[in-house]
């Protein structure tokens, strides 16, 4: 697909809530740690920093060094009063066996070709990593090529990425432990099951472009420590070439960054090889998530890297075949087109629109089959197109259902197309297309849910109106015949940033939601990639508060509507989502019974000084900016907590090995609040931290885990909501 072909392992975007908890003590047994009465009460050490015509005052500090003994201790007394907490509710024992089973349905990722093998992941029962799985024909054998959970024996070990070569001999992979997506490479030989001896480490960007003959590989890289300033190797992502079996510290340097003043350390480039042939190599520079830029470099002439783009602030990616390249853009266009151009001559005079944009946004295109697969959303569901190379209409792909496709596979000269589907009554399916066949696609493998009857629910999308009177829909899921009381238990959800679709997918743990009587609803706020890249700008920098905005509409709607009350309304979100759920508290206190906060977003201060945060500036902008520090500083969660008010109760999440989301919002967020908080000391509305050992951000994390932290969200909310006991569950 055009941005790149190496696969890369992902997760469901819902994915940020796995946090583990301790032993279920639902009978008050010796496994329940002592209960805390009141929550630790933080020393508060004023710390003022001066920002452009502001100075701010800190009270915690202190709490953003997690290696200091303070922290350490302040942590361990948190999570005792936590455990004190979560651990005696009734119905805990219950609740983990029915998210046992619901999480025991499994994974199954889309296929990925390569000669006449086919690569595919699938978690099956109680693994707690998903399998990479490799057969010799569409129809053959699985054989497994790399099971993570071998390498530990609690699963914290994960499959990051993996990117078979051309004909599938060898397929590139990579690990890392504990959640930390800090990857190593490997490379295993797909006939023998045996690893070679080539390993590199820094490769969480490596993003492999193969060679054809398999000699080699172009890959992203991180520098080591020493060799930037200190904090930056995170960054300065640059392209080598690595031959197999040499010395990987010798690999040569293929793409430094751009040649330009406005280069960045967190530029991020993406090196692909043409698909037919190793004489064009395509380089897509990353500038945050409204920008990109391309080069081609032609490996036969020895020629340096010619710039394709110009500059403009428009996002770009790219494929070529038989010496043309597709460009697939937002240039003038915020559904998206693609255009195409001859990479010898690749001026932008020269380019020539095939696919223009329509009401639909185009969200990618790939070659398969000679054929150009274009994946659009309308209304935040799925749509499969195919045109010929020259942008002629072919077909129109009819899907199962109203859904979402989750990934496209196969390759230029496949005789097959692979895609995943799910919506949020259908698991995890894979369907084929076989173009000998005709254009009808044929189920190829699915997750089977026996426990879940899909006809005994109901999805529907409402539209409501936010603030500045914008449209903006809604899925709204519960069992069918739900009485519209004004009283059921709901949990509305969003996210609203880094042009990121809320489509409809299938997570078990919401059937033990909505089998209590309980409402989800899934907000397409602004700031996502819904309704293309308008739609994305309206939510970010300087529109930011458009987001929250649409977010406390929902809720007022779902309220308007009688779906719910505020004493029966939960929020819950992860990462941008937790900074979501953050702003929404803070401006609207009266508005929610329960909040679900994880890994968050809290102090957009000072957020850019930790872990990869700076490549999050083109999106919320920089407090070191004054402009910038105006709208960051209005909504900002940390610095809107006011004493005495009344706060919904409150679970923060995070985890110790986060690499994307530094622990410290929560930890600060939380002593903030349990000082200055009217509900701060409170037992019956309290304000809660829960920190993971060994997880990180959520990708990668064991079933296991995701299992006792569910425990605790759900033991959470239904005591909050007044969900009936969950011993009743049947």
């Amino acid at each position: 697909m055009m941005g790149g072909r190496g696969v890369v392992l992902t997760l469901s975007l819902l994915c940020f809530f796995f946090l583990v908890g301790a032993v279920s003590a639902e009978d008050g047994s010796s496994a329940a740690m002592t209960a805390v009465v009141a929550p630790p009460r933080a020393k508060a050490k004023v710390v003022e920093e001066k920002f452009p015509g502001h100075t701010v005052a800190d009270s915690y500090r202190w709490l953003e060094d997690g290696d200091s003994a303070a922290t350490q201790e302040f942590v361990r007394q948190e999570l005792a009063y936590t455990r004190g907490i979560l651990d005696p509710l009734p119905g805990r024992n219950r609740i983990h066996q029915e998210l046992t089973e619901l999480l025991s349905i499994g994974v199954i990722g889309t296929p990925q070709v390569g000669g006449k093998y086919y690569f595919y992941v699938r978690r099956e029962g109680t693994q707690n990593q998903p399998v990479l799985l490799g057969r010799e024909g569409v129809h053959g054998k699985d054989r497994a090529l790399v099971d993570v959970n071998q390498l530990s024996a609690d699963g914290t070990v994960a499959l990051d990425w993996w990117a078979p070569s051309d004909d599938g001999k060898y397929v590139a992979y990579g690990t890392s432990p504990g959640g930390s997506e800090e990857s190593t490479l490997r490379i295993v030989d797909t006939a023998s099951g045996k690893l070679l001896p080539d390993i590199i480490d820094r490769a969480r960007h490596a993003n492999l472009a193969w060679k054809k003959d398999n000699s080699g590989f172009y890959y992203g890289r991180t520098p080591k420590k020493g060799d930037v300033p200190a904090g930056e190797e995170v960054y300065h992502v640059k392209i080598f070439y690595h031959a197999l079996g040499s010395d990987s510290e010798k690999d040569a340097l293929v793409f430094g960054g751009r040649p330009s003043a406005t280069a960045s350390p967190q530029d991020i480039p993406v090196a692909q090889l043409a698909d037919d042939e190793d004489r064009w190599l395509l380089i897509t520079v990353f500038e945050g998530y409204t920008k990109t830029e391309m080069f081609v470099q032609d490996l036969k002439a020895g020629t340096p890297p010619v710039e394709v783009t110009s500059g403009k602030d428009f996002s770009y990616s790219g494929e070529i075949l038989k010496g043309q390249l597709y460009i697939f853009t937002n240039e003038d266009a915020p559904h998206y087109r693609v255009l195409r151009v001859n990479a010898e001559k690749p001026g932008r005079e020269f380019w020539r629109e095939i696919i223009p944009e329509s009401d639909a946004v185009l969200k990618n295109v790939g070659v398969i089959h000679e054929k150009l697969l274009a994946l659009y959303e309308k209304n935040a569901i799925s749509l499969l197109k195919i045109f010929d190379t020259e942008g002629h209409s072919f077909s129109d792909v009819k899907l199962p259902g109203l859904g979402s496709i989750t990934a496209i596979g196969g390759k230029w000269d496949s005789k097959e197309v692979f895609f995943g589907f799910q919506s949020f009554t259908v698991p995890p399916s894979i369907y084929t297309i076989d173009f000998k066949e005709g254009n009808a696609p044929e189920l190829w493998a699915r997750v089977t849910a026996p426990s879940i009857d899909p006809s005994a629910y109901e999805v529907n999308q409402v539209w409501f109106t936010s603030k500045d009177g914008t449209k903006v829909p809604m899925f709204v899921f519960h069992k069918k015949g739900l009485a519209l009381n004004g009283k059921n238990p709901t949990v509305l959800t969003g996210y609203g940033g880094f042009n990121i679709s809320m489509t409809p997918s299938f997570v078990g743990d919401r059937y033990l939601w909505l089998e209590h009587g309980g409402v989800f609803a899934v907000a397409n706020l602004r700031g996502g990639g819904e309704f293309g890249e308008d739609w994305h700008r309206a939510g970010m920098l300087d529109k930011k508060q458009n987001v929250f905005d649409d977010f406390i509409a929902a809720a007022e709607y779902l309220i308007a509507q009688k779906y719910t009350d505020k004493e029966h309304l939960a929020i819950r979100g992860g990462s941008n989502g937790g900074l979501l759920v953050g702003v929404a508290f803070t401006q609207r206190p009266d508005l929610f019974r329960a909040v679900v906060c994880a890994v968050p977003l809290l102090d957009m201060l000072r957020y850019q000084h930790f872990q990869i945060a700076k490549l999050w500036i083109p999106e919320y902008g920089s407090a070191e900016d004054p402009k910038q520090f105006d709208w960051l500083y209005a909504y900002s969660p940390y610095q809107h907590v006011k004493a005495g008010t009344e706060y919904p109760s409150i679970l923060f999440m995070t985890a110790e090995s986060d690499t994307r989301v530094d622990p410290m919002h929560a930890k600060k967020m939380a002593a903030l609040m349990q000082a200055e908080a009217a509900n701060g000391q409170s037992r019956e509305r309290p304000i809660l931290l829960r920190i993971e050992p060994k997880a990180g951000h959520g990708v990668g994390k064991p079933i296991t885990k995701q299992i006792e932290e569910l425990t605790d969200v759900y033991s959470f909310l239904f005591w909050q909501l007044g969900v009936r006991e969950a011993a009743e569950i049947r």
